[in-house]
């Protein structure tokens, strides 16, 4: 592991299994300098234990970036439990899970991510208080995802004013890669402002929805990337900002919700700087879901949960100012502010 491209002074990383359920899952933290390691939970049919290893490495990474780019109380950390959530989930699966995140005495929250539900998550909960991102009665926060949706909005007029010229969305084309929870949330609010879209998703339904109910002009989810657009927003699963897509993409902006959009981010980063096209890093972009998490463990007001999640287009704006004026690839200026705001922490406890 430690020899592994994304191992990046990880402080742990746990391996659980369960013989009775058949629950295998680790949970990697990232580190904690900031607060509690916190980040979703992905229930995935990995190709095995090593791609399972790479991506919560990658994963509670970006949650520490994440996390310190929303100026939270949070270090960064993830899970993953190795499987089909569509046919090999259950009940007791999920409390296997839960007695795993227990084990680890509050040093890392889950959440909910890719394969997860709500109700998973209050499965969860009946063995572990260390949970959050679900409706718990008496408490602000529940489901992320719009949240997430909301940033990501707010974060495409600050990339539209950098990479276009104006925040007005009216006209503006969008070709939004996945029409899921928050792509579709996201899609909305876009066509509430005026703009015009393109839409792709593996999921017949979810095409459909956005067709049917936002207008939007549908595409093939190999092509979406290529479309005739002012902005591409990849609302989907991550690596698709790679060496085939970057040389196709027509776009002036790319900005959407996925994680780990960069297959390889020192390569493809300024691969789309070279090409003068404006990247909203992922991290920053798609904060507002974590903003909402972190709230309900710290029981903050609706209120300032929103206003934290607004905060990204300007956070945005910074990046893409300071991206200009030293002549450098945003992820690497965000990269930068994250690792900086961390290190801060580190010496201001150490004093």
């Amino acid at each position: 592991m430690f020899d592994m491209p994304d191992y990046d002074g990880h402080e742990s990383v746990h391996w659980f299994h369960d013989a009775a359920t058949g629950y295998r899952g680790l949970v990697a933290i990232h580190d904690t300098t900031l607060g509690p390691a916190c980040g979703g939970t992905r229930m995935w049919a990995y190709a095995g234990a090593d791609a399972a290893l790479t991506d919560a490495l990658r994963l509670s990474r970006g949650m520490s970036y994440k996390n310190a780019m929303a100026d939270l109380p949070l270090g960064g950390g993830k899970a993953v439990i190795l499987g089909d959530a569509r046919t090999q989930k259950s009940p007791a699966l999920m409390r296997a899970h839960g007695r795993a995140v227990e084990s680890l005495a509050g040093r890392y929250v889950t959440a909910m991510d890719v394969g997860m539900s709500e109700a998973d998550m209050e499965t969860i909960s009946t063995v572990t208080r260390h949970v959050a991102g679900f409706a718990q009665k008496g408490r602000t926060g529940g489901d992320p995802s719009p949240m997430t949706a909301w940033g990501v909005f707010c974060g495409i007029r600050a990339a539209a004013k950098a990479g276009l010229g104006t925040d007005d969305l009216k006209g503006v084309r969008v070709a939004v890669q996945g029409v899921g929870n928050v792509g579709f949330d996201t899609a909305r609010h876009l066509k509430a402002a005026g703009a015009i879209l393109t839409v792709a998703d593996v999921n017949e339904a979810n095409l459909r929805r956005a067709a049917e109910t936002l207008g939007a002009a549908v595409m093939a989810t190999d092509a979406i990337h290529a479309a005739e657009a002012d902005i591409f927003a990849p609302c989907a699963l991550g690596a698709i900002l790679n060496d085939a897509t970057i040389p196709q993409i027509r776009a002036r902006v790319v900005a959407g919700a996925a994680n780990n959009q960069l297959a390889v981010p020192a390569v493809h980063g300024a691969m789309l700087a070279g090409r003068g096209i404006l990247y909203a890093p992922d991290y920053v972009i798609n904060g507002g879901g974590i903003i909402r998490v972190c709230g309900q463990i710290y029981d903050w007001s609706d209120e300032a949960i929103r206003a934290r999640t607004e905060r990204i287009g300007a956070t945005l704006a910074e990046i893409f100012a300071a991206a200009k004026a030293e002549g450098r690839p945003t992820h690497e200026v965000a990269d930068a502010i994250a690792r900086g705001r961390i290190a801060a922490a580190r010496r201001q406890k150490a004093a």
